[in-house]
């Protein structure tokens, strides 16, 4: 008897230090106290100490355990190490890693969470919002902007200019606004609301383009000339990438440039005779600058040693002989200008490289760094604000389209739809404020930023298509009332650009995760690239031991908490929100655990086990939603009455989390061990579910009716109630619609029968002969009545407006 409760104190420690991640010399200390105890108590003979010493002392002697153990592995692991390309590499150096490190490796601290600054604007920043944001959103027309013109008219294109549109991220030594990357976001927001022709125009200069690169990298003289120019919005920039046999897979541009000596303003001047072709360039068309990627080839090494220098940055004014630009993609009836630019043998110096000669060949590391931010701003920011607007347009509609003589967002059906909208609204702009804020912090995000790209324009993608199935005919008829369809037909340009969703999903989220948020992955393929070898074997062994104490601690814990239930875990609030943190923390372990094996079992052929990829990189993406979602919470004061928004953008973000699992599991290459994966996991089976109808009800509810939540929700939009503003009209009318109910029902008593609601003119006129209502009343019933009427029409047109040529 005393011989088995040593053994589950000896079972009891070894769970005890491999849950706490304790150090190899901790354990050894443990241990052997606890032998001492055994041999004191007359419980352990000689040969146990013999065993016990044939397994610590190699470990803990160095020598040894790196002779026989790491160095042995050391070798393995440098043979099936998948290789890795320059632009991979590149890719991967790229950027910081920041709270989705936490959460990949098992165990996030959620008060560290919560005690990054939520983030703020100047001012300055909100003295723009409020004036020249609003004053442009007012001049947009997006039927005239989209169907009538293809684009912006001249007097909004000066706006922009004038007021500095363009030069958000340029420093003020400069000329420009140097708003913080929260500040950009709410802009883009806010223009969303309104048109993505505006949005994306002034979204692109922004992001990746010449503006970012010359801060970073341009030498002082391309700096002080071209920045102020561009603050001033004297140059329209683009920047050319893309080219038709390298989309996604950018690191392979066929365009190239030669360095040579040639003529260039009647002077002999070292330089580069550059030949592209490219499309999908937004702003190309009208691009005045042309920020262009090219392959740079040095045959007569006037530059140094290397022939192939690699992908290079360069910008061309675009006004040079040979430079085509001018001709417009139309995509999808969203008419921003984007369009192809070529150039055959176009000679420029040498100095029109972004930072010099010296930065040939850094083009792919300058692209990669920049990306690693601007991925996480522009177009999360304007999926963000188009579904704010959205959920509030949809909520409106929903209230005061009527059928079946009710309002149809009291329908259970159109309610689940409405609570898809509301609670990814809540999310997604939970996600863009944290995201952004760290960004503020100095991070530059790149895992982050492939997580935001991703899953903010798919979920525009889904919520526009629940909302076109609320509005109907409403969204289907485009024309000057129609808020909608522009919306809907331009999603599939967001899932497109800046690397296809496809790519993102299955590539880049977890390839770039797995190596850059891993504790030891990241160090261990560090070390087997050294040179020198006892570096190499020293850097190995502390990598490689530190990863299997990691291992062997996620898998206890996996077990621990599948049977726990993980109910037993401290969290920062104990109110509704506290099971949320479990179980965040639960699966935050699995995926470490599930990593682990993945890369085990898997080696290398894991980079192409493309859909495994995909699902851990799912696990990690939901994660990093929910910590958003929840962080929101907390920053804005755990209103209560918004918890309805919160219960829905977490259960269904962990429920997805569960469902990438059990996906993961089921198609798991090794049978047996996707087996004793599933017995650790999910020894119960799953059990979580989506969000319940209850929970749908409520968040609709939230959508149709005016109040702080649904204030909070729709915060930032273009809602100013002034004529032109289809919103600002739709908001009204639904405040005046539930001011009219009241009077409907005392009228409909009064006269002693049930009356069309979609008569309110009429109801006016019989509530005033039955002196159940006053003129005043009447008047509101009259008007709402009218504005109840624009808001379920839809356009209709001469047969000649829309035809093209017609005579």
């Amino acid at each position: 008897m005393d011989y088995c409760l040593w053994l589950i104190t000896a079972i009891a420690l070894c769970w005890f230090m491999a849950y706490n991640r304790s150090s190899l010399v901790t354990f050894t200390i443990s241990f052997t106290a606890l032998m001492l105890l055994g041999t004191v108590l007359d419980l352990l003979s000689f040969g146990s100490w013999v065993i016990f010493a044939v397994i610590i002392i190699p470990l803990n002697i160095s020598s040894v355990r790196k002779q026989y153990i790491s160095l042995p592995l050391l070798k393995m692991f440098r043979s099936i190490m998948p290789e890795m390309s320059r632009t991979e590499q590149e890719a991967l150096d790229a950027g910081t890693t920041w709270f989705e490190a936490d959460l990949f490796r098992g165990n996030p601290d959620w008060n560290k969470l919560h005690n990054y600054p939520q983030p703020r604007l100047s001012a300055e920043e909100i003295a723009f919002l409020n004036g020249p944001v609003e004053k442009v959103c007012n001049m947009v027309d997006d039927w005239e902007t989209c169907h009538e013109r293809a684009d912006l008219s001249p007097e909004v294109w000066q706006y922009l200019k004038d007021n500095k549109f363009f030069a958000m991220i340029i420093k003020k030594q400069y000329g420009g606004l140097e708003f913080c990357a929260y500040a950009q976001s709410q802009v883009l927001q806010k223009l969303s609301s309104v048109s993505s022709v505006l949005s994306s125009t002034v979204g692109v200069p922004n992001s990746l383009g010449p503006g970012e690169l010359l801060q970073h990298y341009g030498t002082k003289e391309q700096q002080d000339y071209y920045l102020p120019r561009l603050a001033r919005g004297e140059e329209i920039p683009c920047f050319a990438l893309t080219s038709p046999e390298a989309g996604s897979d950018a690191g392979a541009i066929p365009d190239f440039g030669i360095v040579c000596k040639g003529e260039f303003e009647g002077k002999e001047v070292l330089g580069m005779k550059l030949t592209w072709d490219k499309r999908y360039i937004t702003l190309a068309p009208v691009a005045t600058v042309l920020g262009l990627a090219f392959k740079l080839q040095d045959p007569d090494k006037l530059l140094g040693d290397t022939v192939d220098l690699g992908i290079t940055c360069a910008l061309i004014p675009t006004d040079i002989d040979g430079v085509i630009i001018g001709r417009r993609h139309f995509p999808l009836n969203v008419t921003f200008q984007n369009g192809p630019t070529q150039g055959n043998e176009v000679f420029v110096p040498i100095d029109y490289i972004i930072g010099g000669a010296e930065m040939a060949g850094q083009g792919w590391r300058m692209l990669v760094e920049c990306l690693s931010v601007g991925r996480a701003i522009t177009l999360p920011s304007n999926s963000a604000g188009g579904v704010k607007s959205i959920a509030l347009a949809t909520g409106a509609y929903s209230r005061i389209r009527r059928q079946f003589k009710l309002p149809i967002g009291k329908m259970e059906g159109v309610e689940e739809a409405l609570a898809r909208i509301g609670g990814n609204a809540y999310l997604m702009d939970a996600v863009t404020t944290m995201s952004t804020g760290a960004i503020d912090l100095g991070e530059k995000p790149s895992v982050i930023s492939a997580i935001c790209k991703y899953h903010l324009t798919e979920k525009l993608r889904a919520c526009v298509s629940d909302a076109m199935d609320v509005h109907g005919g409403k969204g289907v008829c485009l024309g000057p009332n129609n808020y909608l369809g522009r919306g809907y037909q331009g999603a599939p340009i967001a899932i497109t650009v800046e690397g296809a969703n496809i790519l993102t999903r299955s590539m880049i989220i977890y390839g770039q995760g797995a190596i850059r948020c891993h504790p030891y992955v990241l160090a261990e393929l560090e070390a087997a690239k050294q040179e020198n070898d006892q570096q190499a074997l020293e850097d190995f062994d502390h990598a490689l031991f530190g990863h299997v104490g990691f291992a062997i601690s996620n898998i206890l814990r996996s077990a621990w908490f599948s049977v726990s239930g993980a109910r037993v875990l401290s969290t920062p609030f104990n109110d509704k929100t506290r099971r949320y943190y479990q179980l965040m923390t639960r699966f935050s372990t699995n995926l470490a655990m599930l990593s682990d094996i993945a890369m085990l079992v898997l080696g290398g052929d894991l980079k192409r086990r493309e859909r495994i990829s995909a699902r851990l990189g799912d696990i990690l993406s939901y994660l990093y939603l929910s910590s958003a979602t929840l962080k929101r919470y907390q920053d804005e004061g755990r209103q209560i009455e918004d918890f309805p928004l919160v219960q829905w953008a977490l259960e269904d973000s962990l429920f997805k989390t569960q469902q990438a699992i059990d996906e993961l599991l089921s198609n798991f290459p090794n049978k047996a061990v996707a087996f004793a994966l599933r017995a650790i996991i999910f020894p119960f089976g799953t059990w979580l579910t989506k969000p319940s109808d209850i929970t749908d009800h409520k968040v609709a509810k939230i959508l149709q009716t005016p109040g702080a939540t649904r204030d909070r929700l729709g915060e930032g939009q273009y809602l100013t109630q002034e004529p032109g503003n289809l919103m600002g009209d739709l908001e009204k009318t639904l405040t005046d619609i539930l001011r009219c109910e009241p009077l409907f029902e005392k009228v409909c008593q009064a006269v002693g029968e049930k009356l069309p609601f979609y008569r309110l003119d009429l109801v006016a006129e019989k509530g005033l002969a039955a002196n159940a209502i006053n003129q005043e009343e009447a008047d509101l019933l009259i008007q709402t009545e009218k504005a109840r009427k624009a808001v379920i029409d839809v356009d209709d047109f001469d047969n000649k407006e829309l035809a093209i040529n017609a005579d």
